[in-house]
């Protein structure tokens, strides 16, 4: 969990040197017609490492915006293209090095695209997906709501991983 600018500083150097992240962001739902609220988490992940930014906590520091915007970075996501668009209203940035799997996933042969049918079909498994409308603002995340979203990034590098023949952690025994 990273939820101070100390976390942030001793993190970012590690997530710099990857070359595949599993991404996602949550947003607090709102029940108002016509509103949205703003990204309160942006999660990435290693093969062995999630990490969750509290976005709403610490704002939007330059080297979040510099790893967005890396091509050398390739970040894996599902419908990523929403996701960018309510982060560049929080700070502009250029994205770069984004795949979103439910495009992704047709060059397989592969229709469904929600998260959970693809992780069932090329993984292997459930997800739950109970945790997403949840309160993402709420002043201490719940165990139940950091493991949904730590594991939707992570499943989301893993199945880019696996498509393309690499070592996946779910392929393990």
């Amino acid at each position: 969990m990273v939820d101070n600018l100390a976390a942030f500083n001793s993190v970012i150097p590690a997530l710099l040197k990857e070359k595949y992240l599993g991404f996602d962001t949550e947003t607090k739902p709102s029940f108002r017609k016509g509103h949205k609220n703003k990204v309160s988490l942006i999660q990435f992940s290693t093969v062995d490492t999630a990490y969750l930014f509290r976005i709403n906590k610490i704002g939007f520091p330059g080297d979040l915006s510099r790893i967005l915007a890396d091509a050398g970075i390739t970040k894996i996501g599902v419908a990523v293209r929403d996701d960018i668009r309510y982060l560049r209203t929080l700070k502009k940035f250029n994205p770069d090095g984004f795949v979103d799997l439910q495009n992704y996933v047709k060059e397989f042969g592969i229709e469904s695209s929600g998260l959970k049918k693809l992780t069932a079909i090329i993984l292997g498994f459930r997800i739950s997906k109970r945790q997403q409308v949840t309160d993402w603002e709420a002043k201490e995340l719940t165990e139940a709501q950091q493991i949904y979203a730590a594991t939707d990034a992570w499943v989301c590098r893993e199945i880019y991983m696996k498509l393309n023949n690499n070592d996946t952690v779910a392929g393990r025994k």
